[in-house]
C-alpha cells in the first residue's frame, strides 16, 4: 500500500461507515477499519482520534466557520436578521454535500447511547462558537444565549428534515422553510405584561 496515498481520511471514513451499519460500532476496530480502507492503523490515527471521531470528522472546524460567517454580517444587525441572512448559506457550506454520510451518521448514532452523548458535546461547541459569536458583536449574554437557541433549533429541524426528503431538494431551502415557519409562529405570539 502507498505510504502517502491521497484521500486516506475520506476511505477512512468510508470504510468505518461501512463496517459500523455491518457489525455495529462498537464490534468494530480500528485495525478493521484501516483494513477495509486498504491503509495502516498508524494512518488511522493520523486522521482520527479514535473510532468515534470518524462520526464527527470535520466538525472541529464549524466554530471558525460560525465566526466567518458571522463576520459577514455588518457589527449592528442585530441576531434574529443575522441568522435569517446567513444560517442558510452557513447550513449548506457546512452540511449540504454530505447528505449521505450524515444518513448514515445519523442512523449509525441512533444506535448507540455513547454516540448521542458525543453527538450532544458536538452540538453544545457549536451553540457555545454561536453564543461567543453574538457576544463578539456585542449582544448581551441572555440575547446571545437565545439566538443560539434559535439557531440551533431551525438547524437541527432543518437537517432532520432535509435527510427525509428527495435528495435534489437543497438544505438552504429547508433551512429557509423552518425560519419562515418560525416567523409564522413567531408572529403568533402575543406578549402581555404582567401585572
Amino acid at each position: 500500500m502507498a505510504r502517502w496515498e491521497g484521500g486516506a481520511q475520506d476511505r477512512l471514513e468510508r470504510a468505518a461507515l461501512a463496517l459500523f451499519l455491518e457489525q455495529g460500532f462498537a464490534e468494530t476496530t480500528v485495525p478493521q477499519i484501516a483494513a477495509q480502507a486498504g491503509l495502516t492503523t498508524r494512518t488511522f490515527f493520523r486522521h482520527f482520534a479514535d473510532k468515534r471521531e470518524v462520526l464527527f470528522a470535520g466538525d472541529d472546524a464549524v466554530p471558525a466557520l460560525v465566526q466567518r460567517f458571522m463576520a459577514q454580517v455588518p457589527p449592528d444587525v442585530r441576531p434574529v436578521p443575522l441568522i435569517l441572512s446567513q444560517l442558510a448559506p452557513f447550513a449548506e457550506t457546512v452540511f449540504g454535500h454530505r447528505r449521505d454520510v450524515l444518513m448514515l451518521r445519523h442512523r449509525i448514532i441512533s444506535l448507540d447511547q455513547g454516540l448521542e452523548e458525543r453527538k450532544l458535546q458536538k452540538m453544545a461547541t457549536l451553540r457555545a462558537a454561536i453564543v461567543n459569536g453574538f457576544m463578539h458583536r456585542h449582544t448581551d449574554e441572555l440575547t446571545a444565549g437565545l439566538a443560539a437557541d434559535l439557531a440551533m433549533m431551525v438547524l437541527g429541524t432543518a437537517l432532520t428534515r432535509w435527510l427525509t426528503l428527495d435528495e435534489s431538494t437543497p438544505l438552504s431551502a429547508v433551512v429557509a422553510q423552518v425560519l419562515a415557519a418560525f416567523r409564522q409562529l413567531a408572529s403568533e405570539l402575543e406578549i402581555k405584561s404582567v401585572p
